[in-house]
């Protein structure tokens, strides 16, 4: 969120960084370069060495032809840099969202085991986008909480960026990610996050078996009692999904709804109904138990082990093992 590349959209903004990120490449393209014919001058090597560097040599991460190789066009590669330009920016909006970082203040914020929201608060007291104040925010599939993680980053995009150009830039987020960002979200977000911590991740997945109800926490605001927040926001979204199946039913059997109304309240009740018995297998199996033990982390024993001591309760990752190094 640097200031002077800052434009009145995200896509002129993203422009402009993007033009910068080309100066600087070739600019050390240059320099290379430069420096190769300094020296193959010095030791007369004109017949057997070159000066010039390929683009691909450049290891800028801002560079796309270093970044991923291969033979992909220019076009692919600026449409795969734009891509992983705005995941990055999602993700930084999720560390908005825990208090990791802040719009207001360089640097890491949150970053100490137990740290909370008055500690945030005591160095940024009149914060432009506050933090989760309970740790927990939802990842689903529809608007079922106003802190969602959907909604959160929507707020967020309207705070940097503005509201005039809120649904423009919206826009050019989906389209670069090639998908809505709540699919996004739902779909891709954790494993991207894995993928960048290698497989050590700071964000936790509670999740229920198929992914009914899954909910993101900030491993270092984590407190023993945070798998009873996880639970209440379990249960508050178990009675919604009751709600809303009590009222498919009665459209079932009303006789203003048509048959069309009908028999797509029929599909979805049966999806409902799977889904609340994976809830409540989930909270009475899982989740609830792991509630009662409240259990305490030690930052210093490492994501692994501690990733490891809250079980089935979290989304696995693949490799994670505690056997391993």
């Amino acid at each position: 969120m640097q200031s002077e590349f800052r434009q009145p959209s995200l896509q002129s903004t993203y422009l402009q960084l993007r033009a910068y990120w080309s100066d600087m490449t070739l600019e050390m393209q240059r320099l290379e370069e430069e420096n190769n014919r300094i020296f193959i001058n010095a030791y007369g090597l004109q017949d057997e060495l070159k000066p010039e560097v390929p683009l691909k040599e450049i290891t800028l991460t801002c560079n796309p032809h270093y970044r991923y190789g291969g033979d992909k066009t220019e076009a692919e590669l600026e449409t795969q840099l734009q891509s992983d330009t705005m995941t990055e920016f999602l993700s930084y909006a999720v560390a908005c969202m825990f208090g990791r970082y802040s719009l207001d203040k360089p640097g890491l914020v949150l970053a100490n085991q137990g740290d909370t929201l008055a500690e945030y608060l005591h160095q940024i007291p009149e914060p432009r986008f506050m933090p989760d104040e309970d740790n927990v925010i939802p990842l689903l599939d529809g608007e079922w909480f106003a802190d969602d993680v959907t909604e959160r980053f929507r707020t967020f995009l309207r705070v940097t960026f503005g509201e005039i150009h809120y649904e423009a830039n919206l826009a050019f987020i989906e389209q670069s990610l090639g998908k809505d960002v709540r699919k996004y979200f739902l779909k891709d977000f954790y494993a991207d996050h894995v993928k960048r911590y290698k497989k050590r991740p700071i964000y936790w997945l509670f999740s229920s078996p198929k992914g009914t109800f899954s909910a993101l926490i900030y491993l270092h605001r984590y407190r023993p009692d945070t798998v009873s927040v996880v639970l209440r926001y379990l249960r508050d979204f178990r009675k919604k999904l009751a709600a809303r199946l009590d009222y498919l039913q009665q459209v079932g059997i009303s006789t203003s709804a048509s048959q069309g109304e009908k028999t797509r309240a029929l599909k979805e009740i049966e999806t409902l109904k799977k889904q609340l018995l994976e809830l409540d297998d989930y909270e009475r199996d899982t989740l609830y138990p792991l509630a009662t033990e409240q259990v305490a982390l030690d930052l210093d024993d490492g994501v692994k082990v501690n990733y490891l001591k809250l079980g089935s309760a979290l989304k696995k990752i693949i490799g994670l093992d505690a056997k391993e190094d």
